[in-house]
């Protein structure tokens, strides 16, 4: 088991005022992905846990690339990882950061 944890400062907060949101499922290939609504608004912090080891190079540029295009600020993510793919790791944070929109 691997534990990552990235920090990163946002120019905006995280659109909407939905409080909290959960997307995906940790099964086979993939991932489940908790979004909270609880760092100022001008931080985000994702936490990864993970059962494949030596990758932190690639989630880093994962997290890295939404972060850039998203802005989450306001947000600690929390992912569970069942060793999904990259591009699922980008379509899973991207439908959260979108589930987050919404109205609380």
């Amino acid at each position: 088991m691997e534990s990552l944890t990235f920090r990163h400062s946002t120019t905006k907060p995280a659109a909407g005022t939905k409080p909290m949101a959960i997307i995906g499922v940790v099964a086979s290939g993939n991932l489940e992905v908790l979004l909270e609504r609880v760092l100022p608004p001008d931080s985000c912090e994702i936490a990864i846990e993970t059962a494949i080891g030596g990758y932190g190079d690639v989630w880093e540029a994962v997290v890295a690339d939404f972060v850039a295009r998203a802005q989450p600020g306001g947000l600690r993510i929390s992912i569970n990882d069942g060793g999904a793919r990259p591009d699922t790791v980008s379509l899973r944070l991207a439908q959260g950061a979108r589930l987050m929109e919404a109205s609380a």
